[in-house]
């Protein structure tokens, strides 16, 4: 019976989501931290659960010929793949999402499931950060203890520099700093973060006037634990849409604050815009719900498509979807901007529109709701681009689709978070 401290030699057989590997040990299901499948590895048992049980490497007795020095500090967060060679993470990604489809989602995928590599480090264009004092950080996997973002390569010197220069300027002004969240343009020229305070009122106008010059930023939204609200400067970056498109747009740009959601990885933010653009059906109208400040349909506007509706239920994204909506690039009455839940606006919808040629659905990490999902099945728009940060969701909800008529046409993926066991899948599915 394994019990917490007991050391035990185990045979890593593949990756389970999360960043655990899977292992078994008399038929009892151990998942394991630190490992590569394929290895005989050492590990100590952390804790246990009714058939399971959690451990992590304490030594590798037959290594990987994949295993590769870890990060110095492995569990901060974003770094549990680290000590797996990058293209051994990859393949290891693949497997998770095929898992989750014939696991969840009983579909089998025959053919290689392709993921869009990524450089490792100086990745992310959006981080948060927890503050304790002046001290700012990511916290360890599964903790609330702040460890140095620094050290895991994510973000760039000068954001790190930034977000240091904000939780000083913040401190030295009387706040007690919460959280910062950082925003940066893909070109890394322009930075605006939204930071958690405890109290807004203990610092002074002129200090909040400040802060942006101070910290070389455009500007900064600070909120506090009872919901005031300040903002200094332009709190807003603008990606141009040539950029997000590699070039396909010529003119016009993309607002989005720090609070606001926005797709993390500069180097893949154009692969996947221009994924989407082309698994669009090529015409017809489009309908991109969960659309946020309108990465998808307003590159597909502005690359001159009409007849778009974008639905975001987020007060916050929503402000930025409608500005890009109305911008210049963009002919009056193409993109037509809803605020509004997807589950209102498809129930609102189902009276009396017309069929849409695509359907974009690019929901949070829980998937669509049972009630969307419904809605969109009865729709029976003859094309539907799922993008998705969790491949266990998207494989639930790919079954439900299945079972409603659909079928799955590609499956890809991108490796948006390296060194993490996260992977955004991108799927098309046809009635």
């Amino acid at each position: 019976m394994l019990t917490p401290g007991l050391d035990v030699e185990l045979v890593v057989e593949k990756p389970a989501a999360g960043g655990r590997m899977i292992a078994r040990l008399d038929g009892q299901v151990v998942l394991v931290s630190g490992a590569v499948p394929g290895e005989r590895v050492l590990a100590r048992v952390e804790r246990t659960e009714k058939r399971l049980a959690f451990a992590s490497v304490v030594d590798v007795r037959e290594p990987s010929p994949d295993r590769r020095p870890g990060f110095p500090d492995p569990t901060c967060g974003g770094c549990v793949y680290s000590h797996i060679s990058y293209v051994r993470q990859l393949a290891l990604k693949a497997d998770i999402v095929r898992d989750a489809f014939v696991r969840l989602g009983r579909l089998p995928i025959d053919g290689p499931i392709p993921v869009a590599p990524s450089p490792e480090r100086g990745y992310r264009t959006r981080a948060r950060f927890h503050v304790d004092g002046t001290r700012v950080g990511f916290y360890r996997e599964a903790t609330h203890t702040l460890c140095d973002a620094g050290g895991t390569g994510q973000v760039g010197d000068a954001g790190l520099a930034t977000v240091s220069s904000v939780a000083s300027a913040l401190a030295g002004a009387g706040a007690r700093v919460v959280s910062i969240e950082l925003a940066e343009s893909v070109d890394a020229g322009q930075r605006v973060v939204a930071a958690t305070v405890g109290d807004v009122r203990v610092v002074s106008d002129a200090a909040w006037e400040a802060l942006p010059a101070a910290a070389g930023l455009a500007g900064c939204a600070v909120q506090d634990t009872a919901g005031r609200r300040v903002e200094a400067g332009d709190p807003w970056i603008v990606d141009p849409l040539a950029t997000l498109t590699s070039g396909r747009v010529e003119s016009g740009g993309l607002r989005h604050g720090a609070e606001a959601f926005f797709q993390a990885n500069r180097f893949l933010l154009p692969e996947l815009v221009t994924a989407v653009l082309d698994a669009v059906a090529p015409d017809g109208a489009i309908l991109d719900l969960y659309a946020g400040v309108g990465l998808f349909s307003v590159a597909l506007a502005a690359s001159g498509r009409r007849d778009i509706t974008a639905a975001e239920g987020d007060r916050v994204s929503g402000a930025d979807l409608r500005h890009n909506a109305r911008q210049p690039c963009i002919q009056p009455g193409a993109l037509t901007a809803v605020l509004d839940s997807v589950e209102r606006y498809l129930l609102r919808r189902s009276r009396g529109h017309s069929i849409p040629a695509t359907v974009i659905v690019d929901p949070p990490r829980t998937g669509m709701s049972t009630e969307v999902l419904a809605s969109i099945v009865k729709l029976a728009s003859p094309r539907i681009v799922y993008v998705s940060c969790d491949p266990a969701t998207m494989a639930r909800d790919a079954r439900r689709l299945i079972d409603g008529g659909y079928t799955l046409e590609s499956l890809r993926a991108f490796d948006l978070f390296p060194n993490t066991p996260h992977v955004e899948t991108m799927g098309v599915f046809v009635w």
